[in-house]
């Protein structure tokens, strides 16, 4: 299988024969990995579960991690499933891959549909599947939100949502996923939003699609699943505990599959995670951070402020040209929007990752101020 390069390795062989100035500390803004550390209670519930090493996990998970994902989603969505309507995973990466494999095996000429740009095991999932991709391309003309057309829809097996979206961190509201559930059950297609980063919304929380499949009047989510990861909610990203929920006929089929697939989590991390996810207070504390980074980006770009995420899309000029200038001169990485996107989408832009303390935030994006003031001057 021919499988695009990664965003990461672009940089490395793009920044790879540039001598970075060596007056700036090396920063990086490049990958969504909290640097914040991982609170105590959830670091107490893996040194008390340790032993458990000895132990096969099931494959479906133990009751107490499942008890504290429905905990999750009745306190947090308001949502009240049952067993069969969720499976713990081993974060939602190994989903995004191996599900479209399931779900498409048996159909011939089978197309994929997601957002452009994108978190690249997207990509990499329809290539495994041989299938044909349709892009939602998210630019500045629609405000980065999937516009629908309906041709397109109507041939389409398998869809993939992702909101709040990563990297540009738009996100889609209530009214607009129930026209995407209702879209859905037209064209009968399976329609899955990646909920990755709906616990980071800086203001009000933000609906699940489950949630808007039960206003839409698909309260058994047929054709409806989504996916969720504990490693930005919770700053733990190690622990690679998320979850697929939904329609519980689709998730019947694919235990069965994963059982062949051996992506159990060991049984210590599923004692931590289960914790991690009962429990909501924590996750105010991160919020909290990345409101204050925002803050600070406001006050140092002038940007305006994303409804959640921690990323900020910044328009350049020009995203290469930006990004080397900005490593040779100030020391620091960034990714250019164009190693997220396809066809030009993603052009003139570069993706922040905001995952630090205030102070270093700060010191990172004054930089780019410097940089921005630099380039302004030169024309």
């Amino acid at each position: 299988m021919n499988f695009e390069t990664y965003p990461f390795e672009k940089l490395n062989t793009l920044l790879e024969n540039i001598e970075p100035n060596p007056q700036y500390t090396a920063l990086s803004l490049t990958i969504g990995e909290p640097q914040f550390a991982t609170p105590a209670f959830i670091l107490d519930a893996l040194k008390e579960n340790a032993e458990l090493l000895n132990k096969y996990p099931k494959t479906a998970g133990e009751v107490s991690l499942r008890k504290g994902m429905l905990t999750y989603l009745d306190k947090r969505f308001d949502l009240k499933l049952d067993n069969a309507q969720i499976i713990p995973t081993f974060g939602t990466r190994e989903v995004l891959f191996n599900f479209p494999q399931f779900l498409l095996h048996d159909v011939e000429n089978p197309v994929m549909v997601f957002p452009n740009p994108f978190y690249q095991i997207y990509e990499g999932a329809a290539k495994a599947c041989r299938a044909e991709v349709v892009y939602l391309n998210l630019n500045a003309e629609n405000d980065f939100q999937p516009e629908v057309d309906e041709v397109a829809l109507a041939k389409a097996d398998f869809v993939i949502l992702n909101s709040p979206n990563n990297p540009t961190s738009s996100v889609m509201l209530m009214e607009e996923l129930k026209k995407w559930v209702a879209l859905a059950l037209k064209h009968d297609f399976v329609l899955m939003n990646d909920e990755c980063y709906a616990d980071l919304y800086l203001n009000e929380p933000l609906p699940s699609l489950l949630n808007a499949s039960i206003e839409a009047g698909n309260p058994e989510f047929k054709n409806i699943l989504v996916i969720n990861s504990i490693s930005k909610r919770s700053s733990a990203p190690g622990l690679r505990s998320g979850f697929i929920a939904g329609d519980a006929e689709i998730l019947k089929a694919y235990m069965t599959y994963r059982t062949y697939v051996g992506c159990a989590s060991p049984l210590p991390l599923q004692a931590a995670a289960a914790v991690a996810w009962a429990d909501q207070e924590h996750v105010e504390g991160f919020r909290e951070k990345y409101r204050k980074n925002f803050a600070v980006a406001k006050e140092v770009l002038d940007i305006e402020t994303p409804e959640a995420t921690f990323y900020i899309w910044l328009k350049v000029d020009d995203e290469i040209t930006f990004t080397t200038e900005l490593y040779k001169n100030y020391n620091l990485k960034v990714i250019p929007g164009s190693f997220l996107g396809r066809e030009g989408e993603g052009k003139g832009y570069v993706r922040l990752a905001l995952v630090y303390e205030a102070d270093k935030t700060r010191e990172a994006l004054n930089r780019i101020a410097a940089l921005q003031s630099e380039l302004k001057n030169k024309l």
